[in-house]
């Protein structure tokens, strides 16, 4: 789905998401975007899954641990309530915020903007989009 030509899109239906602190943004029309069964469908993995963003996931997405707990800095009111579920993960998670959400859980429900931040703790262990190798000490 990268590069999907946005201007097309009516303003009413665009939905834009920055990934922090890279400033990457996606924009895409609502309701189009295709499931990559990355998380619940519409969830912040789920959309950065179908444009190549790394958030990590080492469950898959199935709300099984916090690597991809995120700070919703953005849209907050366009996003859908933790459950239970997620609730019980969010108490295991680092450096937990009042905005912060699990990646795979935090679906959009409507057209707008929205800002999240991959923790600084999760993104050091990525470089250029893949996961980091780490050399083992000798």
């Amino acid at each position: 789905m990268s590069g999907a030509n946005t201007t097309n899109i009516p303003a009413d239906k665009l939905v834009r998401v920055t990934f922090e602190p890279e400033g990457k943004t996606v924009e895409f029309e609502y309701g189009t975007m295709p499931y990559d069964h990355h998380g619940k469908p519409m969830s912040f993995l789920d959309v950065a899954e179908n444009f190549e963003i790394f958030l990590d996931h080492a469950c898959g997405g199935s709300c099984a641990c916090t690597t991809c707990h995120v700070w919703v800095k953005e849209g907050t009111n366009g996003i859908s309530e933790a459950d239970d579920d997620e609730l019980d993960r969010m108490d295991m998670a680092a450096d937990q915020q009042l905005n912060s959400r699990l990646g795979c859980q935090a679906v959009i429900t409507k057209p707008g903007n929205y800002v999240v931040e991959i923790p600084k703790w999760n993104r050091n262990y990525v470089s250029e989009g893949k996961p980091l190798t780490l050399a083992e000490d000798k």
